[in-house]
């Protein structure tokens, strides 16, 4: 039975860490399937999309993504081709809980990856789909959404200078000898 895992929260140094590829002959099958269904349980009850292995705290290059289709698993992901066109779209992630904010994105991608049995598959995507992968993508890489995120111009509206204020003067209240 799949369990739901601890997901980790910037600003911990694991997700600022560049993955390294994971090598399909080193970990047994049986090994690999539970921790694929263990993050696609966590993903799936913290209501994400997506879910890449150093948010549960493993430096390795696997995703779990949420299609229409049902939970895919991708190894060793690499985005291969993008779109000359890029749009901007809202998002939000797992490891920055409650922060959203404005990021450009390729609306077009095509993605090469393992599937769980070692084939190699080539992925194209667009719209949410291609959001979705880059976004994972750059967690194996290290980045955060928010370190792509449109500038903030109206900062008393921002969810993530609100988040950062309220957590500040929480801190001090605590921390106040009065």
């Amino acid at each position: 039975m799949a369990k739901v895992l601890r997901i980790l929260t910037d600003p911990d140094p694991i997700l600022r860490q560049k993955s390294v590829d994971l090598d399909l002959k080193k970990i047994p099958k049986k090994e690999l399937a539970e921790l694929i269904a263990d993050m696609t349980e966590t993903m799936l009850k913290a209501d994400g999309v997506g879910l890449a292995a150093p948010q549960i705290g493993k430096n390795i290059r696997l995703v779990s993504i949420n299609t229409a289709d049902g939970p895919l698993a991708l190894i060793n992901p690499k985005i291969v081709k993008k779109s000359l066109l890029k749009e901007w779209g809202e998002e939000g992630c797992l490891s920055v809980p409650e922060v959203f904010g404005e990021v450009r994105r390729h609306k077009k991608i095509t993605c090469s990856y393992l599937d769980p049995a070692g084939k190699a598959i080539t992925y194209p995507a667009e719209g949410l789909m291609a959001r979705v992968i880059q976004h994972e993508v750059d967690h194996l890489d290290g980045v955060l959404f928010i370190d792509k995120m449109r500038p903030i111009t109206n900062i008393e509206e921002s969810r993530y200078y609100n988040k950062i204020i309220k957590s500040d003067e929480t801190k001090r209240a605590k921390n106040s000898p009065c």
